[in-house]
């Protein structure tokens, strides 16, 4: 096994556990700080992949504004112990635990039917893989409608949490 795929595997298990780790912990705060290591594992295989500006990019916009952006406003719901702790909607149980174990059997029965060999990455990715110039010109040519979404989705989050801050104030 050669340093470049030790790397990889280091990096992908760390990606994985602190994905989990987000899902499982109980503490928003710790689950922020958790979702800044994937952010980073996700941002170090860009770098691996010859792609700085996206290295770049990742660790500046997603680890950086956004990781700040949600500690505020996990800040601002200001969740006490007791909220966190004790799940209070019975509908998200029932729906847990039986979609749980059906969205298991369907990635198991996917992973044994398949037919198609894996494919593996043989060779290497063009010059303009990460770059500023390619990235703009697929957001703003192919991608235009999923950025925009995106967008408009990041903004109404920001005015849902922003009005569930208000609504406990008074």
């Amino acid at each position: 096994m050669s340093v470049q795929m030790l790397l990889v595997n280091v990096i992908a298990f760390l990606a994985i556990f602190s994905a989990l780790m987000v899902v499982f912990h109980r503490n928003p705060m710790v689950s922020v700080v958790f979702l800044i290591v994937n952010l980073v594992c996700i941002a170090l295989f860009f770098l691996i992949l010859q792609g700085q500006f996206l290295f770049v990019i990742q660790i500046i916009v997603y680890a950086g504004a956004i990781m700040v952006l949600f500690v505020f406003v996990v800040m601002l719901l200001n969740l006490r112990q007791e909220e966190v702790s004790k799940p209070t909607w019975k509908i998200q149980r029932t729906l847990a635990f039986v979609g749980g174990p059906l969205l298991v059997a369907v990635l198991w029965r996917a992973l044994w039917r398949r037919s198609a060999p894996v494919e593996t990455f043989t060779g290497s990715f063009s010059s303009d893989f990460g770059g500023a110039e390619e990235i703009g010109r697929l957001l703003f040519t192919d991608y235009l409608l999923q950025f925009e979404a995106a967008s408009v989705l990041l903004v109404v989050a920001m005015i849902g949490a922003v009005m569930l801050a208000r609504r406990k104030e008074t």
